[in-house]
């Protein structure tokens, strides 16, 4: 699935809660930025290397969606979206606190190789029965995040129609849909593990070099 992958979307600041850990101002409209095709890895257990001199790498877990077929006006999520996942968005966040303060754009501190891991994809099974499951990231067996896409500030469809409208969206596209609260650093060695419900669909071990 991963080598069917055109373009990677992402969504700021989607959940109140979150930005509000980071201070930072809710948005009113959906904040999208993007990844180069070259910082996704899917997990398999495996390590994955990260940057370890730039300051702290922070994980961000989101629920992903992929898309399966080109947008059109009219269609819905249902009609859109084939498969979901779990990821990590990660982030660089003193690099990305400087280019905040300058005002430049976040590439530098959200682009680099491997900051976006995802899981196996699963079939998507309808918005209902994502409402109704939490996904979480648990570190070193300790959950530091959960999450609920019914929680989002802006939803699915939103989000698809936000994006198509303004950079396009079509068969290929992945988007990961935000961070729940609870955001914070890794460290050299920590066992990251994704889980929907009670259902494990990947993990990895971080190492910082």
């Amino acid at each position: 699935m991963v080598e069917m992958v055109r373009n990677i979307y992402c969504v700021g600041r989607n959940y109140v809660l979150h930005a509000e850990e980071l201070g930072n101002e809710v948005p009113k409209s959906p904040m999208i930025f993007s990844k180069p095709t070259h910082a996704l890895v899917q997990t398999n257990g495996q390590e994955i290397a990260l940057p370890g001199n730039r300051g702290e790498v922070h994980y961000e877990a989101e629920f992903v969606i992929h898309i399966g077929r080109d947008y059109e006006p009219g269609l819905q999520v249902k009609d859109l979206v084939n498969r979901m996942a779990l990821g990590i968005d990660f982030t660089l966040r003193d690099v990305q606190s400087e280019l905040k303060k300058k005002g430049h754009p976040w590439l530098l501190a959200k682009g680099f190789p491997n900051s976006a891991i995802v899981t196996e994809f699963l079939t998507f099974p309808g918005l209902e029965a994502c409402r109704s499951t939490d996904f979480s990231l648990i570190r070193n067996g300790e959950q530091v995040q959960r999450g609920n896409i019914k929680d989002m500030l802006f939803d699915l469809q939103t989000i698809i129609e936000f994006i198509a409208a303004n950079f396009g969206l079509g068969a290929g596209d992945m988007i990961y849909t935000g961070t729940p609260a609870g955001v914070g650093p890794v460290a050299d060695g920590d066992n990251l593990r994704l889980v929907w419900g009670e259902d494990t669909l990947g993990e990895c071990t971080i190492r910082l070099v």
